[in-house]
């Protein structure tokens, strides 16, 4: 794997590579966007070329540096993770200690703290004295989807590297080449995952997320004939699925905004689940200020849930406000 088979993130891409062209690397990277755009893996091929022997624009794949990489006993990498949601002072302690020795293999050392905005202030702090003054041998690389949450002293002191959706054609392509999608799954996926490739792709090859989708679909429809059993009876289905509750909460959202597309515009190209337009047609009867209703309710709940609101009570309140609607 190297930079030229990413798809997407032109711009980060070749700001990396005119960099390791011109030698004019920073010590600090801060690689910012929203999650699943594929930060992380760029970071690691980044990383890779930079303890590349060849010193090229591309790791060699050959060189005992890369070997050793793809290994993932490479001595001169450390990589920093959340551990139970938070990265501690310790773990950046350790980091620092590995900060004052010499390379073993390569000419460089590499450093890669990913969901770094998860570090607590002890551990902001104690990064960013070695940020101040890094030694010539050191690249440090910040992954971030929250960069409100670092400090202002460490911003300031990165070279931001920023990260987009990938345009939809391209992630829809790819899901039919190599993942085996029909066009209108593929074009569904990367609709529903707003432009995320990793999300594309763990969707892609999920055994059940159209199953789930198809489930919700089917009492949303439901629920919009009146059926307020369906409602307390569908429980099984939440708890069962708990780990799932943003994607499937999202799924209820977009279905709603697409009722909303539907009632102005009709079929339209701007629909993420274009495949359903005949479910949407016959629920098309809904009126406009109910639709806002639902969605400002499923948004609410899904703020409740992230905040441990009790989930059976937020799921239950949803389900029959949604039915009550009608």
């Amino acid at each position: 794997m190297d930079l030229n088979n990413i798809i997407g993130h032109e711009r980060a891409i070749e700001t990396l590579k005119m960099a390791l062209r011109n030698k004019t690397l920073s010590h600090s990277y801060l690689f910012e966007g929203e999650d699943g755009l594929g930060k992380k893996k760029i970071a690691y091929i980044f990383a890779k070329t930079l303890l590349c022997k060849e010193e090229g624009e591309e790791p060699c794949n050959k060189c005992t540096s890369c070997i050793k990489f793809d290994g993932g006993n490479h001595p001169d990498l450390l990589v920093v993770e959340p551990e139970k949601g938070f990265i501690k002072k310790g773990e950046i302690e350790e980091l620092i200690k590995s900060v004052a020795t010499a390379p073993f293999e390569s000419k460089r050392k590499v450093f890669i703290i990913d969901d770094s905005h998860r570090m607590s202030l002890e551990a902001k702090n104690a990064l960013l004295k070695t940020l101040e003054e890094p030694p010539e041998y050191i690249n440090i690389i910040l992954i971030s989807s929250s960069i409100n949450n670092l400090l202002p002293t460490i911003l300031s002191r990165m070279q931001s590297i920023k990260f987009y959706p990938v345009e939809l054609k391209k992630i829809s392509d790819l899901l039919v080449n190599s993942h085996g999608k029909s066009r209108e799954e593929a074009d569904f996926i990367a609709e529903f995952t707003k432009g995320s490739v990793g999300k594309s792709i763990e969707l892609a090859t999920s055994d059940d997320f159209f199953q789930k989708r198809e489930e919700i679909i089917s009492l949303i429809d439901n629920l919009i004939r009146g059926d307020g059993t369906r409602a307390i009876s569908s429980m099984n289905f939440f708890n069962d699925n708990k780990e799932d509750i943003d994607q499937i909460l999202d799924i209820f959202l977009y279905w709603f905004r697409d009722l909303l597309i539907y009632k102005e515009l009709g079929q339209s190209r701007l629909l993420i689940n274009k495949d359903k337009s005949g479910y949407l047609g016959k629920q098309s009867f809904i009126d406009i200020t109910r639709i806002n209703d639902i969605i400002e309710k499923i948004q609410q709940t899904k703020g409740d849930i992230s905040r441990n609101v009790n989930y059976q009570l937020s799921i239950e309140t949803m389900l029959l406000y949604i039915q009550e609607e009608f």
